[in-house]
């Protein structure tokens, strides 16, 4: 019993710290996007839902190293599942979201649940080799690629509203660095604290299933999914908010992307794993059903997120977790 409450305890300090660091690494990039007056719009795709993934990215990677797959993939899930279910859910119900940008309807949705079909041959048989891993990586790069040539094509087009709406965004999300030091030294600590956080997480789940007699895939698809999730809670609902559904809804979308993308990529890239027999098949199905009923809602509320839609997705959540 002794042992079991140690490890609670390590856990939640882990949590906590992959929570604070990632807001840390957050403000730095958002910061330094500020000194480098980056486009709005990439914020929430790129800038803050890489920041938001890093538990992810750290927690898998230690995981993959560590020899724990079914940790490793299953985050993967479970935090994407979390993503839009939970903290879509929680955030559309607090405040309908409303999406702006037409780009993430007609582009970013769509290629969202593109990506987690990209799994499919890894599901098929049961194994992530590198060359696979290698090829998400590679996907990863040219969708981000692509994502800077957007911004810097708007900013070409309307680079004063462009620069003006900017600042806007960047002073309402939360308070950031304005000196390059500052955001370098934020991002630099941000980092260093999330995977110190994410190995403390996994050293304490794995031991936490061990003696309450859990399986790896569901560690890592309920408690270090939920606890890699809090960024992209925090971030989503302050965002919302202060009135910036963009920003709330690029990084839900965009955190996906790159959890299937860069944390999956990255883990198997490392070190290439066999999957468990039911992270092949029920949650991978369930994490693909997720993201069709998340741009479903978006389309049945007409470029909206009602709070009814935010019920429904809350409801797959609680489904999902019974």
């Amino acid at each position: 019993m002794e042992s079991v409450i140690v490890n609670v305890i390590i856990l939640l300090i882990g949590l906590t710290l992959l929570w604070k660091c990632a807001d840390l690494l957050v403000s730095g990039a958002v910061g330094l996007a500020e000194y480098l007056s980056v486009s709005p719009i990439i914020i929430g795709l790129t800038i803050v839902s890489i920041g938001t993934s890093a538990p992810e990215i750290a927690a898998s990677v230690t995981a993959s190293l560590k020899g724990a797959s079914d940790i490793a993939l299953g985050n993967v899930y479970g935090s994407n599942i979390a993503n839009l279910a939970l903290v879509g859910g929680v955030v559309a119900v607090i405040l309908p979201l409303e999406i702006k940008p037409l780009i993430i309807i007609k582009r970013e949705i769509p290629i969202m649940v593109a990506v987690a079909l990209l799994l499919l041959p890894v599901i098929f048989d049961a194994e992530l080799q590198r060359f696979e891993a290698v090829f998400l990586l590679v996907v990863f790069a040219c969708l981000l690629f692509g994502i800077i040539l957007m911004a810097k094509n708007e900013r070409r087009r309307k680079p004063a509203i462009a620069a003006q709406t900017s600042r806007e965004l960047l002073s309402e999300i939360e308070k950031v660095p304005h000196s390059l030091k500052k955001c370098i030294l934020f991002i630099c600590l941000g980092l260093a604290g999330i995977v110190f956080g994410a190995d403390i997480s996994v050293r304490s789940a794995v031991r936490l299933g061990e003696l309450v007699g859990l399986s790896q895939a569901v560690i890592g698809l309920t408690i270090i999914a939920l606890g890699t999730s809090l960024p992209e809670l925090a971030t989503s609902l302050v965002a919302a908010l202060r009135q910036q559904q963009d920003i709330s809804i690029g990084n839900l979308v965009g955190s996906n992307v790159f959890n299937t993308l860069l944390v999956t990529g990255a883990a198997g890239t490392i070190k290439p794993f066999h999957l468990n027999p039911r992270l092949a098949g029920t949650d991978y199905w369930i994490m693909v059903g997720v993201s069709v009923v998340f741009a479903l809602v978006v389309g049945a509320g007409a470029k909206k997120i009602t709070r009814t839609g935010g019920v429904i997705l809350l409801c797959c959540y609680v489904g999902y977790m019974v």
